[in-house]
C-alpha cells in the first residue's frame, strides 16, 4: 500500500503536566526513552518503516530540545522529498497570538501546510505512545472499507476500559458509538462488544469485550478540513472524533500488538523497565522495523567488576568496581562510582562526558550510593553514600526541589544535585 500521498501530523501534546517534572524544561515528545531514544522517535520510526517520510510535529511548549533532536536526526536525501519538521505555535496575521487550545485546534491552525494537491490523506499520530505499527495495513483498511476516516482500535478488558475511550462497532467495522472513559456499568454497556466479533477478525479476544481508541487516525484530507471548520472543537479524541461518527463513515482498524500510552510518570517508569527484561513486551531489537534516533559517536561502555541483571546499558557509560545493577535502564554517558547499587531504576545519563568536574560533585552516581525505584533525569550529580529508596513510601513530594516524588517514584530532575550522605 503506497503512502506517497499521505502526510503525517504528530501531536506533541500540551504542557505534559502528568509527566512533570520530566517535562519541566522539555516538550513531552523530547522525554528520553529506553536508554538512547526519545518518545518522538517511536511515531517517526513507525512512519519511516511504513514508507512514509513526510511528517510535521506539532508542539508549543519548551520545544527547543525537541527541535534540535529532529534537526540532528531526521535528514532525508534531496531526491525523495522527505522531511520531518516542527510546527510550533506562533503568531500569525490571521490567527492572532493564541496558543493551541487542543489537538484539533493545533491541526486547524496549521491547515495551510496541508493545501498541497499531492496530499490525499492525513495520518494523525500521538507523540507519547510506545508501539510498533505498519501504517500501510491501516491505510489498506481505510481504502478497502471506503471510509472517510479510520481509527486504530485495540481490544481491552472491561477493567482497563475506565481509563480509555471505548468504541462500539457494527458488523461491517463501522464505529457507531463512543464513550470517553466509561465509569459505570451502564455507560460501558452502550459500547460493549461481543468477543466473538473480535475473534472472527483474526485477533484472539481472550474474553476482551471492549475496543479502545489508540488515538491514531487516518482522514481523507477534505473530510478532516470539513470537520475542523467547527471552531468550537479543540480536541480530536473528545470532540472531532465523536462528531465524525455522526456525520461521516468512520471505520476501525484492529490492532493487537504492544501499545502503551506514556502519559504519566508511573506509565513512563514501568514502560522503561519492561524493556530491560529478557523477553520484553516491545522488542527494541527488531531489525525489520528498527527504532531510529540521532547517531552519536560515543566510546563503548567501560565496566569494572560489575554484576548486571536484566538491564539496558547505553553507549558511553563508565561503570566502576563492585557495582550491582538490576532491572534498570542506564542512558547514554552514565557514570557510576564504585560500590554502587542500582535496582528498578531509570537513569537517563548525561548530555556530555564531563572531562573535569564543574563543581564539588561530578556528574553521575557517587561511590557507595544506593538507588532503588528511582528516576534520575539527565546530568544529575549524586554525591557519595547517597541512599534514594523511598522507604517511607512517600507518594507525592516537592514542586521545585531537585528531588521530587510522583506516583510514589522519587525523581531527581535534570541537572539536579543530591549532596553526599543524603538519605530518602
Amino acid at each position: 500500500m503506497d503512502l506517497s500521498r499521505t502526510i503525517a501530523l504528530i501531536l506533541g501534546g500540551g504542557r505534559g503536566t502528568r509527566l512533570f517534572p520530566l517535562t519541566k524544561i522539555r516538550a513531552k515528545p523530547a522525554v528520553p526513552l529506553a536508554a538512547k531514544y526519545r518518545l518522538i522517535d517511536i511515531p517517526i520510526s513507525n512512519c519511516i518503516n511504513s514508507g512514509l517520510n513526510r511528517a510535521y510535529v506539532l508542539t508549543q511548549f519548551l520545544s527547543e530540545s525537541l527541535h534540535r533532536h529532529l534537526r540532528q536526526t531526521y535528514t532525508f536525501d534531496h531526491f525523495n522529498g522527505g522531511f520531518v519538521e516542527l510546527l510550533a505555535a506562533q503568531q500569525t496575521v490571521n490567527k492572532g497570538t493564541d496558543w493551541y487550545q487542543g489537538t484539533a485546534d493545533a491541526v486547524r491552525k496549521n491547515l495551510v501546510h496541508l493545501t498541497e494537491d499531492w496530499i490525499e490523506h492525513v495520518l494523525i499520530l500521538s507523540g507519547d505512545q510506545l508501539y510498533r505499527m505498519d501504517f500501510r495495513d491501516m491505510m489498506r483498511t481505510h481504502i478497502e472499507s471506503g471510509a472517510d476516516a479510520t481509527i486504530a482500535g485495540i481490544p481491552v478488558s472491561r477493567d482497563e476500559a475506565s481509563s480509555l475511550g471505548i468504541m462500539q462497532v457494527d458488523n461491517d467495522g463501522r464505529v457507531r458509538g463512543f464513550v470517553e472513559k466509561p465509569q459505570t456499568d451502564e455507560e460501558l454497556a452502550t459500547v460493549q462488544m461481543d468477543p466473538a466479533w473480535i475473534d472472527a477478525r483474526g485477533i484472539p479476544s481472550h474474553g476482551r469485550d471492549c475496543l479502545a481508541s489508540m488515538g491514531l487516525y487516518i482522514f481523507n484530507k477534505d473530510v478532516m478540513v470539513d470537520l475542523l471548520r467547527n471552531d468550537s472543537h479543540s480536541d480530536f479524541g473528545k470532540e472531532v472524533f465523536p462528531e465524525a461518527i455522526k456525520s461521516h463513515k468512520v471505520n476501525v482498524h484492529l490492532f493487537d500488538g504492544y501499545w502503551e500510552d506514556i502519559g504519566t510518570i508511573r506509565a513512563f517508569y514501568e514502560a522503561n523497565l519492561s524493556l530491560a527484561g529478557k523477553n520484553p513486551p516491545f522488542d527494541i531489537r527488531n531489525a525489520d522495523a528498527p527504532i531510529y534516533s540521532r547517531p552519536r559517536f560515543l566510546p563503548p561502555t567501560i565496566m569494572g567488576n560489575a554484576s548486571i541483571e536484566g538491564s539496558l546499558i547505553a553507549d558511553g557509560c563508565l561503570i566502576g568496581e563492585n557495582v550491582k545493577i538490576k532491572n534498570s535502564v542506564l542512558g547514554l554517558r552514565t557514570v557510576v562510582g564504585d560500590n554502587v547499587t542500582i535496582e528498578d531504576s531509570v537513569v537517563m545519563g548525561a548530555d556530555y562526558i564531563e572531562s573535569e568536574s564543574r563543581g564539588p560533585i561530578p556528574i553521575g552516581i557517587g561511590a557507595g550510593s544506593t538507588i532503588i525505584g528511582t528516576i534520575l533525569d539527565k546530568n544529575c550529580r549524586i554525591g557519595e553514600n547517597v541512599s534514594i529508596t523511598n522507604q517511607q513510601k512517600v507518594d507525592h513530594q516537592g514542586e521545585d526541589d531537585d528531588l521530587q516524588v510522583r506516583d510514589g517514584i522519587p525523581i531527581v530532575i535534570k541537572n539536579g544535585i543530591i549532596p553526599s550522605g543524603y538519605t530518602m
